[in-house]
């Protein structure tokens, strides 16, 4: 699960010390890079070096974004580049793919060019559609979306969130080693479950921690999104949930709920309303929670140490 380019990656970004025009135009790159394809001999799919391609870039994103504080944008960002990215490396055969990220005023847009000219606007696929959904994902993800006038480039773009609402001071941003994920019904038993398949997959991840304090600082955070994070009206709900290990060994556990909406935060964390995530915090875990496109986030960061059997 480690994430290497190396010998594939060619980043554009200019010297420091060279005047960018981007930058006066108040312009910031998040991601600038252009991947040699390495196609399949002889063969109609792709190779093991292109079909991890996504999962490389979404990663890179992840890092970038969160450095420049925009980590509610993550989820749809990363989701949006995938499919972006794959459609070009299924439906067309150019040499390379271009990527580029960048934040401007009140907006991201990410590009993705694929250096094979088309003669119209690619066509979404319909919703009964067993393949070529990823441009139906884009355009329902995706605040604004279409192809540049070099017929090579598709763009889309989302609006800016806030940065994260912080309890605790922040862990520096590393890139991630490893990463895992649940999906969950959001039901009585989604937090049972949840330390079941967390133990397994923690220990898949190499993670060298606390695990049984990690268990149950994800036990209270599922319960937490179970009881709080559902919203009126929804029939099926579900709790996402990240692990992610990065260069420094630090854990991070990403929950995620359909409710923006966090209210008394401070005084939830410290105990003063309810004792869920004061109990996550006397576990060893640093809380802190921001808004995404389709709920919010609340993250328990926890350092490495020797490992609770």
């Amino acid at each position: 699960m480690t994430t290497h380019l190396a010998g594939q990656e060619h980043t554009r970004r200019r010297a420091p010390a060279t005047a960018d025009p981007r930058r006066r135009e108040g312009i910031r790159t998040a991601l600038d890079v252009s991947i040699k394809r390495r196609p399949a001999p002889e063969s109609d799919t792709l190779s093991e070096v292109d079909a991890v391609l996504p999962q490389r870039l979404r990663r890179l994103l992840r890092a970038s974004l969160t450095h420049w504080g925009h980590p509610g944008l993550v989820s749809d960002a990363e989701l949006l580049l995938s499919e972006l990215v794959t459609n070009a490396l299924v439906h067309t055969d150019g040499p390379a793919v271009s990527v580029r990220v960048s934040t401007q005023d009140t907006h991201l847009k990410i590009e993705v060019n694929d250096f094979s000219p088309r003669d119209r606007l690619p066509r979404p696929a319909g919703p009964d559609a067993e393949h070529g959904r990823g441009l139906l994902i884009v355009g329902a993800l995706a605040e604004e979306w279409g192809v540049k006038d070099d017929r090579t480039t598709v763009w889309c773009t989302l609006p800016l969130t806030e940065g994260p609402t912080e309890l605790n001071s922040a862990t520096p941003i590393l890139p991630v080693l490893h990463e895992a994920a649940l999906n969950l019904a959001a039901g009585p038993d989604a937090a049972g479950t949840a330390r079941i398949q967390g133990e397994e997959l923690l220990t898949l991840l190499n993670w060298s921690g606390r695990q049984v304090e990690a268990l149950d600082v994800l036990s209270v955070l599922v319960q937490n999104a179970v009881q709080h994070g559902r919203v009126p009206g929804s029939v099926e709900q579900r709790v996402d949930v990240w692990f992610r290990v990065n260069e420094a060994r630090v854990l991070t556990i990403d929950v995620t709920d359909p409710s923006r909406e966090f209210p008394d935060f401070d005084q939830i964390g410290r105990g003063r309303l309810g004792r869920g995530l004061w109990v996550a915090r006397h576990l060893g875990a640093t809380i802190t929670w921001f808004p995404n496109l389709h709920g919010k986030t609340v993250r328990a960061t926890m350092q490495p140490g020797q490992v609770t059997l």
